[in-house]
């Protein structure tokens, strides 16, 4: 007890003194917590719910009486195929909105509604024409209550009203309680929405200009600035797994509140398959291993086997129908077997155990997961590491506006967004990447380097068995050691042969690895089997033709976005090319120099290189510039030539510009002097382009996609559209 008091006295005492050294910057900070708070709940309680003090002295009128629709024995109303339409005529009142009361308890589903009326304006039916546009279709959530409320922009006094209550793929019969018009809108306090307000105000606050931030030293105010880097990437790996989460039809887990429709009821954590047959590779890749063989254990169907060429997809697919054999998609075939083409690091590190340890199949979802946290706090470590012992004049703020586009605009928020096996070696492959290069970045200036190279090597050289194009990176190797052990000499010495040993053994012993893998499965060391891919061409065919290089670097690079008026904003891209021969496309949206301005920085590398040049006497930083820029930009090539245009493929290449623009700004922050006019215009435009930045990426994870919880729950994803779209 005495010991406790005493402890208790010391705490009060260090508090008391810290309160009298600090008590007006805390209350200042208190003051300002609280302005935000107030701020984010009134624009929650009157901005985001303005409809409903709009509407509030609306005169509601119940229209149910003057349906004519088939009436169910539960009072509510039927609508049918052949009887979807609702119509009221001679009202003769103003209609400012419609409320279509579903039956909350009915299967959910979303359905589109079609309305047209006649008011002082229109003595007929309006529609679309070639010089203007009607009403446009709106979307209802049939379990949703939020999204039943239509805001109508009528003209005087509302003579006719037609409701057409249709879809896709609506399922009929719908359940319809009542329809009101001029209903008051509810008050509807959303929580997430609230959270998100609050955290951008806070952003806001935070990088203002002249903001207490950017005068935090990473160098001089050593706690508080590690404080608020682990505070940003508590907040970065929240983000990541609320958009990987929500997904969760592709997590393939489940619990007894999450995915609770396939959980067990017995263990605490349920796995499942998700993404179809073809998306299991990995986890029947780990089972072959297991029973000691290479090759998937499922047999190819008979007619694949006598194929003269089983790599044309159009006779596949004829052969399919003819003989109703499926067969697997997206996996290498070869003398009779399938295999798995991707990199099988993933297997070896994930699935493999995890099937010898329980009997069950990893969840990719997870995997991609804890591979992004790891990319996450590797590319903080290697930030930190550049900004504490490579430039001297690195402030907190700085520090925290490049970290969060070098995060999330390097294409990893949508590798989360589809978690699938696709995404798994190119997050894993940039994890490796990143702590490699901290590591070897460590080892440059530790006394006893061997152990930071042999880790740093051993993971930039996994990097080849998870995505072998980001091997690449490695290149950063020449201008960190060249001039320690070539100009130098060094690696003529016996501690430098050492040293320089460490380095190189790692990739030694993981190509003797992956090239056995390789030839024990096609008779190659340097055949990873992706030409034997059965996908939409034939890849052996493929070859090399610079005619896609111009399309691919176009839509990689410089295409601008297509947008809209309505949430999420962004639409997918149009393509067109003069390639007069397949070209392999999926959808993307808009290439990184056009949609990334913080990328606007590069055209003045050159500049930023002379000015490292003339300010050290080494130039290792210039050197990591020019392999970054070079290596972005042949990965590109890479991709568009060995498989085509994919929005996923953004992930490889973009992390290099990203990390050329951090420190073309670490430059020019060091280089110009504070307070001059240079400086200012870049800390004002910085946060501005940072911003668009990472909206951008934002956005692009909750735009509708096939196979995405949009897609699987388009109801649900309903409701998110109508939280951030709150004026309809």
């Amino acid at each position: 007890m005495q010991a406790m008091q005493t402890t208790l006295h010391r705490f009060l005492d260090t508090f008391q003194s810290f309160m009298r050294m600090y008590a007006r910057r805390v209350r200042h900070y208190v003051r300002v917590a609280l302005a935000l708070l107030a701020i984010a709940l009134v624009l929650e309680c009157f901005v985001f719910n303005f409809n409903h003090w709009a509407t509030l002295g609306y005169d509601c009128v119940n229209m149910s009486d003057q349906l004519t629709l088939q009436e169910n024995s539960d009072k509510t109303y039927r609508l049918t195929e052949n009887n979807h339409v609702i119509e009221f005529s001679n009202l003769n009142k103003e209609v400012k909105n419609i409320r279509l009361d579903f039956d909350g308890a009915q299967s959910a589903q979303n359905v589109q509604v079609n309305i047209a009326f006649t008011d002082a304006g229109h003595e007929t039916y309006f529609y679309s024409t070639e010089y203007s546009s009607g009403v446009p279709t709106r979307t209802i959530a049939t379990n949703n209550d939020a999204t039943e409320y239509l805001k109508l922009n009528t003209t005087g006094v509302t003579n006719n009203l037609r409701i057409e209550i249709t879809g896709e793929d609506v399922v009929y019969p719908i359940k319809l309680k009542a329809v009101y018009l001029n209903n008051t809108y509810p008050f509807s306090f959303n929580a997430t929405r609230f959270g998100i307000a609050l955290a951008v105000l806070v952003l806001v606050y935070l990088f203002r200009p002249g903001s207490t931030v950017y005068r935090i030293s990473i160098r001089d105010h050593e706690f508080a600035s590690r404080a608020g880097i682990v505070l940003a990437n508590v907040f970065e790996i929240y983000l990541v797994s609320v958009v990987l989460f929500t997904g969760s039809n592709l997590v393939g887990v489940a619990t007894a509140n999450y995915n609770s429709g396939s959980w067990d009821d017995t263990t605490v954590v349920t796995t499942f398959e998700v993404g179809g047959e073809n998306a299991q590779q990995y986890a029947d890749l780990a089972r072959a291993m297991a029973h000691g063989q290479l090759y998937l254990e499922e047999d190819p169907p008979d007619w694949l086997k006598q194929m003269d060429n089983p790599y044309d997809k159009g006779a596949r697919d004829e052969l399919q129908k003819e003989t109703g054999q499926p067969y697997l998609w997206d996996v290498a075939y070869r003398d009779g077997h399938y295999y798995v083409y991707f990199g099988v690091v993933p297997v070896v590190l994930f699935y493999l155990p995890y099937y010898l340890t329980t009997g069950m199949d990893f969840p990719t979802a997870i995997g991609v997961w804890i591979a992004c946290i790891a990319f996450i706090l590797g590319c903080t470590a290697l930030l930190d590491r550049f900004a504490r012992h490579h430039f001297k004049r690195v402030s907190l703020g700085l520090y925290l506006l490049l970290q969060l586009p070098l995060v999330f605009c390097c294409g990893i928020l949508y590798l989360v967004k589809f978690p699938t096996f696709y995404s798994l070696p190119i997050m894993l492959g940039l994890a490796f990447s990143m702590w490699g290069l901290y590591l070897w970045m460590r080892g440059r200036s530790a006394k006893r380097p061997f152990g930071w190279y042999l880790a740093g090597s051993l993971c930039m050289a996994l990097v080849v068995g998870c995505r072998p194009q980001l091997v690449l990176l490695s290149l950063v190797a020449v201008p960190l050691f060249w001039k320690r052990y070539i100009v130098d000499k060094r690696i003529l010495t016996k501690r430098g042969a050492a040293e320089f040993a460490c380095l190189i053994a790692p990739y030694v012993v993981v190509a003797a690895g992956i090239m056995w893998y390789n030839h024990a499965r096609f008779g190659s060391f340097t055949d990873f089997g992706g030409n034997y891919n059965l996908t939409t061409n034939d890849m052996t065919k493929r070859g090399m033709d610079a005619g896609r290089l111009a399309p691919a670097l176009f839509a990689f690079f410089f295409q601008t976005p297509t947008t809209t008026g309505v949430f999420p904003f962004l639409q997918p891209v149009t393509f067109d090319t003069t390639y007069m021969g397949q070209t392999i496309k999926e959808v993307t949206f808009g290439g990184i120099f056009a949609c990334l301005p913080i990328l606007w920085v590069l055209p003045f590398a050159g500049m930023g290189v002379k000015m490292r040049v003339r300010t050290r006497s080494t130039h290792t930083i210039a050197g990591v510039i020019v392999v970054l820029l070079t290596a972005g930009i042949l990965i590109a090539l890479l991709d568009a030539e060995a498989a085509g245009i994919l929005q996923r493929y953004y992930a490889d290449f973009s992390i290099m510009f990203l990390m050329v623009a951090v420190l073309l700004f670490f430059i020019m922050n060091e280089n110009f002097d504070h307070g001059s006019l240079g400086y200012d215009v870049i800390m004002k435009v910085l946060p501005v382009t940072v911003a668009i930045s990472v909206a951008y990426s934002l956005l692009l994870c909750l735009v509708p996609e096939t196979g995405w919880y949009s897609d699987a729950y388009p109801w649900a994803y309903q409701g998110i559209i109508h939280m951030f779209q709150f004026w309809t």
